[in-house]
């Protein structure tokens, strides 16, 4: 999906809109993880960009878009694109490594 949202709207107030947008990209997001998935994919992943224009859009997560776009309407854009493709995925495991620095972490901040 690519798209420039609008928070104009000649009867709706500017935070129901923005609801109805993050509404519409909740749905656009369900409907995808819902298609069947390729062999040996283990689940849908996006690519997700956002900016004032599609020239200007960088690189966000998918948890993010929420974010976004609350803060794009309280800076008081007029509209903004989002673009959410999804592709299919693997799951990798963590490296060993961090594993042993986050249990160390959770040690020091128990004994604190």
């Amino acid at each position: 999906m690519k798209k420039t949202f609008s928070f104009e709207h000649p009867k709706k107030k500017r935070a129901r809109v923005a609801d109805a947008i993050k509404h519409e990209l909740k749905k656009y997001i369900k409907r995808e993880r819902n298609k069947k998935l390729p062999e040996d994919v283990d689940f849908w992943d996006f690519d997700c960009r956002f900016g004032a224009t599609e020239a200007s859009s960088d690189v966000i997560h998918v948890s993010e878009i929420n974010k976004v776009i609350s803060e794009a309407d309280v800076e008081g854009l007029d509209e903004f694109f989002l673009e959410v493709l999804s592709k299919p995925a693997k799951r990798t495991k963590k490296p060993v490594e961090e594993k042993l620095e986050k249990s160390e972490e959770q040690e020091e901040n128990f004994l604190d």
